[in-house]
């Protein structure tokens, strides 16, 4: 009887024990690509931007209650510019430039952000009064300044930036560019203090994000010393010209750039990120607490599985979200979790043309993926996710290739081929770097549906591609994609919808749904 007691007691100590782990956040707060975050509070809402690079409309804007669970409510641009590079044009592409890292401020009432491009060769300035909703305001200006820190001090505003040698210079006040002679030296060698004996370092300490707080500045970067890994680095003065000092703050499984949070009740996060393979880049909240004024990251200097937060909703639909292209009249938009691959051609595409369809015409002609015009773009998300699409067929013409794709520089995709005047269903699958047709089917039908499935855990990184005749029953097609995550696209992979000539423009297709489910 005892024993039975006391089976009893452990079984429910167990259940109680794991559902208060089910109502905790858990590490990594967003199982997704969002690197680079620059994250600030407003009252008791916290604001987050991150990186994009190519794709189009740029510099997300997201939006959280927790600290956890985000929303995409706004981009800071439709177009960076109009190079040809960002226009996918003249055999040139943007693929792992576009914009990078970006610094997101409240000052005063307004918002900004700013950011910075290798297409353009500029530092770029946005600025609106309703980050949710409104106009951006504009300013950019040479030269661009890689991974800086948007800044406002005693009544002046401020740029620190660099890459193992940290440049300050002020801004004019209208943003147009450094006043003369202000521009000079912070600090000679931010990635001392994570340098080996041997003081050699793999990636120079860069990723500025500057802070001020209860007197004090601290300018957090990140190195990768040489044999090692991301590591986070603090530099501290008691004034913004220094003298500064600076430690390794954090050095645990490659969580490393981003800066503080501070929650209403006083509760201080750093705001991280791991490179995780293909998925790509992900967010992760680590504990801050204070010590001789310098921020002491971790649970005894480890990044912690679990957060004493809310736990994790689904992404769906803050991050990425099915779509039904079920539109009201009037309504052209395309929600915020979809991303074109570059400045889009607007003419090529409707939501309007056919009630409930994604109509995507071919335009410029290409038989390169990578180079195709209007690919419509989402996250994938971990560790397991997969999509389904509908599409129907009878309006392509010869040399056009349609379909669902896994994008990223080695990328995989499934779609119908129309050669004359018979189609195709082919997998190509671009594993090496060199796209290979491993499969093709006949196809008859007008109307297919398709599908991707990823498998992320523990870095295992493998996605296989299915069609099937009904929506209902999948027949598997080629062999299996090995996602890489590549330095030249610079992301995570991305669910795709695709429709491009190889010889002629003209042709059309409407995608009827695009259906996400994650894991």
């Amino acid at each position: 009887m005892l024993r039975i007691k006391i089976s009893a007691f452990v079984c429910c100590f167990m259940i109680l024990f794991l559902d208060s782990l089910a109502q905790q956040a858990r590490n990594p707060i967003i199982f997704a690509d969002v690197p680079d975050m620059s994250m600030i509070r407003v009252g008791d809402t916290y604001y987050m931007s991150s990186t994009t690079m190519h794709m189009s409309p740029g510099v997300p804007i997201m939006k959280s209650k927790d600290l956890v669970n985000w929303t995409l409510v706004n981009y800071v641009y439709d177009r960076l510019g109009d190079q040809d590079e960002l226009n996918l044009s003249n055999q040139k592409n943007a693929y792992g430039h576009g914009s990078w890292a970006s610094s997101l401020r409240f000052h005063e009432g307004q918002y900004y952000v700013s950011t910075f491009s290798s297409n353009t060769g500029k530092t770029h300035i946005y600025r609106t009064a309703d980050i949710e909703r409104g106009t951006w305001v504009s300013t950019e200006f040479s030269p661009m300044m890689h991974d800086h820190s948007l800044f406002f001090d005693q009544g002046k505003i401020y740029m620190i930036w660099g890459s193992g040698r940290i440049h300050i210079a002020e801004l004019s006040p209208d943003f147009s560019g450094i006043k003369a002679g202000t521009e000079r030296v912070l600090l000679d060698d931010a990635s001392l203090p994570a340098k080996p004996k041997e003081g050699k370092v793999g990636l120079p300490a860069e990723g500025s994000q500057m802070f001020k707080i209860n007197g004090f500045y601290y300018l957090f970067n990140i190195s990768w010393p040489a044999g090692g890994m991301r590591t986070v680095i603090v530099h501290r003065a008691s004034q913004l010209e220094g003298p500064y000092e600076g430690k390794v703050v954090l050095q645990d499984q490659g969580v490393a750039q981003g800066g503080l949070i501070e929650m209403p009740e006083g509760k201080w996060y750093a705001y991280l990120f791991q490179d995780y393979g293909a998925v790509g880049r992900i967010p992760f909240l680590v504990p801050v607490t204070w010590e001789d004024g310098w921020p002491v990251l971790g649970i005894g200097g480890k990044v912690p599985a679990t957060l004493n937060l809310p736990a994790n909703k689904s992404l769906m639909p803050g991050i990425v979200n099915s779509d039904d292209f079920d539109r009201k009249p009037g309504d052209e938009a395309l929600p915020l979790v979809w991303q074109w691959n570059h400045n889009p051609d607007n003419n090529l595409w409707s939501v309007t043309a056919r009630a409930g369809f994604l109509r995507m015409h071919t335009g410029d002609r290409t038989d390169d993926f990578l180079s195709a015009k209007n690919t419509l773009t989402q996250r994938t998300v971990g560790p397991t996710c997969s999509a389904a699409i509908a599409i129907e067929v009878s309006n392509m013409k010869d040399g056009d290739f349609a379909g669902l794709s896994l994008l990223q520089k080695n990328y995989g995709l499934v779609g119908v081929r129309m050669e004359g005047n018979a189609k195709s269903l082919v997998m190509i699958n671009a594993t090496t770097g060199v796209p290979q047709e491993v499969a093709k089917v006949g196809l008859k039908q007008q109307r297919i549906y398709l599908k991707a499935s990823c498998d992320f855990t523990n870095k295992r990184d493998l996605a296989q591609f299915f069609y099937s005749t009904d929506g209902r029953n999948w027949n598997r097609i080629g062999n299996d994609l090995k996602m890489s995550y590549t330095i030249p696209h610079f992301m995570g992979y991305r669910f795709g919808l695709f429709n491009y000539a190889a010889k002629a423009a003209g042709g059309y297709v409407d995608f009827d749904y695009f259906h996400l489910t994650a894991n």
